[in-house]
């Protein structure tokens, strides 16, 4: 484990991908402390602590998602999440039009454009929820205090705060989007979810105190501290040991022989992830969840909109049971965007590989699809039952649970660091040598092993 840690800094170029990456997480996080216009953080800052307790409810995901921002009122506190919305309605989208799906299919040109939908829809959803939030701001009062400053709130008759606010919030997730996009570009791991994983990671030190103070002051018991490591290390335990997980497909490949060699005639397998979706699908499901919840906040003296709010209300059985649905529907939906059975047929057809017992072609292409869609709900449940652990807790303890031990932000921290590390090691093994774990066995003679899965890349087998 040392010597692979060391490995790391023996590669100018992976090297120079972590420390990019690091560098603009610190961006990100510097810049969670610059507020925004005409706003007081510390009554912010009080308003949440009385409204949200330990960190539950809406405002307290809010403010989990965009790590911290909220409470700062930062120029991040719309977070990366107007981007994720915009990304699912775009992914949808494509399904649903002809011309995006045929866009999509035309490569890399077609996938530029689709990302350039993508960016102008993440400032017009940014743009709304901009407004959203600075109409809700200025109605907030805290001990007889505002949270905007007076003379802000009147400005050009109340529209200058607004316009000041959403230029503001606006421009912090372009800016937010931008950075995702230089890691994912030239960095290590998903953009996206290294910026949720930042602020999620960056908020454990204080969730921690929090908790040993309310050990001290006897607000938790030790016994519901005791509950919650043993559930801690169960579910992380789980996570890894699920998110490692594979169904193996075995494959056989038929003896044929160019020029004086010889290929095939070798077993080998065609590995389906239980959770192919990884963190996704719970990601996906908060963002959508949270929309119609801020959009109802605007209007808190409808009795529509207090009903909306009170259903989707984190930890009611509403919410759960929408949360849910949304986690195996993305769990599905995803899974078909990023591996498609009838390619991974025809893949084994040109290279003469077959799976036992399944006639090649279209059969093949039904037999993995049908193992696939198993597997898929399989991994869908196990990602719906760590997403909703918090509130089974909930029940167990007399008290609320910090919500940075919640099932979302150790799904999201442990599945992150996984496709980090998977990542890293890829390198490392790309370049001869022998990853994280130490020598794994032979090598192939001449060049490195890059996946667990050639078939799906199309790569040819090697000769015998």
């Amino acid at each position: 484990m040392a010597a692979g840690l060391v490995n790391i800094f023996r590669i100018p170029e992976l090297r120079k991908r972590i420390i990019f990456t690091l560098a603009l997480l610190a961006v990100y996080r510097i810049g969670i402390f610059v507020s925004t216009p005409g706003v007081d953080r510390s009554i912010m800052q009080d308003y949440l602590k009385t409204s949200t307790g330990d960190g539950g409810g809406l405002l307290g995901t809010l403010n989990f998602f965009s790590g911290g921002a909220l409470a700062q009122l930062s120029v991040f506190a719309l977070g990366i999440m107007p981007y994720v919305t915009s990304s699912i309605i775009m992914q949808l989208m494509t399904v649903v039009i002809p011309s995006l799906e045929r866009l999509q299919k035309e490569g890399e040109q077609g996938r530029r454009k689709i990302n350039q939908f993508t960016r102008y829809g993440t400032m017009l959803v940014a743009i709304v929820q901009g407004v959203m939030l600075s109409q809700w701001l200025k109605g907030i009062n805290q001990n007889g205090q505002s949270v905007v400053d007076a003379e802000w709130a009147s400005a050009f008759g109340g529209f200058g705060f607004i316009f000041m606010t959403v230029l503001t919030l606006s421009t912090g997730t372009a800016f937010i989007m931008w950075l995702g996009e230089r890691i994912q570009e030239k960095g290590i791991g998903n953009g996206t979810s290294m910026i949720i994983f930042s602020g999620i990671v960056a908020g454990l030190p204080a969730a921690l105190y929090q908790l040993a103070v309310g050990v001290k002051e006897q607000t938790y018991t030790l016994p519901e501290v005791a509950i919650l490591g043993v559930v801690v290390f169960v579910v992380i335990f789980a996570i890894v040991f699920i998110e490692r997980g594979q169904r193996r497909i075995p494959v056989q490949y038929a003896k044929r022989i160019v020029g004086n060699k010889q290929y095939g005639g070798q077993s080998t397998h065609l590995p389906l992830k239980v959770n192919t979706a990884g963190v996704i699908p719970p990601i996906f499901a908060s963002s959508l969840l949270m929309f119609p919840a801020t959009l109802a906040s605007l209007f808190d003296d409808a009795a529509w909109a207090q009903g909306l709010q009170t259903a989707l209300q984190p930890g009611s059985w509403q919410y759960m049971s929408i949360f849910v649905g949304l986690i195996i529907f993305f769990a599905f939906f995803y899974t078909a965007m990023v591996f498609n059975p009838v390619d991974v047929a025809d893949n084994l057809k040109k290279f003469g590989g077959f799976v036992p017992g399944v006639r090649p072609g279209r059969e093949t292409a039904e037999y993995i699809d049908h193992v696939l869609s198993r597997v898929t709900f399989a991994g869908a449940i196990y990602l719906s039952l760590v997403c909703v652990m918090p509130s089974l807790i909930q029940n167990i303890t007399s008290n609320q649970v910090p919500f940075y031990f919640g099932g979302t932000g150790l799904l999201i921290v442990v599945g992150v660091a996984l496709d980090t590390a998977q990542q890293i090691e890829g390198h490392l093994i790309t370049r001869h040598y022998d990853g994280f774990a130490g020598p794994t066995g032979p090598r192939i003679k001449g060049r490195a092993r890059t996946s667990e899965n050639p078939i799906a890349e199309g790569a040819e087998p090697a000769p015998v």
